[in-house]
């Protein structure tokens, strides 16, 4: 049985791809290959099918703990990793600043060389994301990005593996982004070109995505053969869009810019009137929490919105995440057509 949205699967011979995943750390998808995402994503559906459709138990982490660093506050990013490595038969920590001497009587160094000698891995969701290279210099174990400044690549493996199940593949679908120059922005810019995907990305002037990523972004949309375009027009961007995406205006730690924020975002919201110049087989995507003002009531319910299967695949992304790091599983699935 499928759901609403997903494209059949099947079992056989698996195919062969030479991807060894195991010991790495995951900080940015700028760090993985073309072949990488796609066995990241391939593993995903191979759990979510076994675990979720089939009924099987792996406890493929079993006797491994899993230390979870939270700075900020969370909901799906805390309880994929919660459950997901549980459901695996492993142990997660979940550890915040109140609950550690991390950044009061203890340096950071001293924390990741700490957790090296008591878990297998540290998921981390941090403020400033040199803290994350720190971590990977003094631990001995992989550090996953669970949300840095810069980056958040565990919620666009979600977004990929819900585009896969949704449309059947990747290779050739237009992403539209509309809105802040943030973090999620720059995982989909260090990743699309690399499967296939054209990006289409407007932004308020000022809020324009960090530069650096952007040069890197030309240099993969010109390797990889795809289209890119950054404009200031949200209904240029949309124009000719498979994908609609957007985020929050206002990201943790910039409450003081709010209004400063909500007054250069005008006309920003994602709408039916913006959706008019998408192709029409559009679909929708927010990785949550969503604000009216980012998108309306009605483009966000209605049956073009993806937002909660997006929702549920932060479990089963992560869960490939930790698999493919920890462990040799190799996924039984035939490999998804990418």
């Amino acid at each position: 049985m499928k759901e609403v949205g997903e494209v059949s699967v099947q079992y056989g011979p698996p195919a062969q791809m030479n991807v060894h995943l195991k010991g790495r750390d995951l900080l940015t998808l700028q760090n993985y290959t073309a072949d990488e995402l796609k066995y990241l994503l391939w593993m995903a559906s191979d759990l979510k099918q076994r675990i979720k459709h089939k009924g099987e138990y792996l406890p493929l982490m079993q006797g491994k703990s899993l230390a979870m660093i939270f700075e900020k506050r969370s909901t799906r990013t805390r309880l994929s990793a919660e459950t997901g490595f549980a459901l695996l038969g492993g142990h997660p920590s979940f550890l915040t600043t109140q609950d550690i001497h991390l950044g009061t009587n203890e340096s950071l160094t001293d924390t990741a060389r700490v957790l090296s000698s008591m878990t297998n891995a540290i998921l981390a969701r941090v403020y400033k994301h040199d803290d994350l290279d720190l971590m990977t210099k003094e631990a001995t174990i992989p550090i996953i990005n669970g949300l840095s400044d810069l980056y958040h690549p565990l919620q666009i493996l979600a977004d990929y593996l819900t585009l896969q199940e949704h449309y059947g593949g990747l290779n050739g679908l237009t992403v539209t982004w509309i809105g802040d120059g943030n973090n999620i922005l720059h995982s989909i810019m260090m990743s699309a070109a690399k499967l296939g995907m054209h990006l289409r990305i407007a932004t308020p002037k000022g809020f324009e995505p960090d530069l650096r990523i952007t040069q890197i972004t030309e240099q993969y949309s010109k390797e990889y053969g795809t289209k890119l375009l950054l404009t200031t027009d949200p209904l240029e961007a949309a124009d000719g869009a498979n994908v609609l995406v957007t985020d929050t205006w206002i990201s943790m730690g910039q409450e003081e810019e709010k209004k400063e924020r909500l007054k250069a975002f005008q006309g920003y919201q994602i709408t039916m009137q913006t959706a008019k110049s998408a192709a029409s087989n559009w679909t929708f995507l927010h990785c949550l929490p969503r604000k009216p003002e980012e998108v309306d009531d009605e483009v966000f319910y209605s049956p073009r919105s993806l937002v909660f299967q997006e929702a549920e695949n932060r479990k089963w992304t992560i869960m490939a995440v930790m698999v493919s790091l920890l462990t040799d599983y190799s996924p039984q699935l035939q490999k998804p057509t990418f």
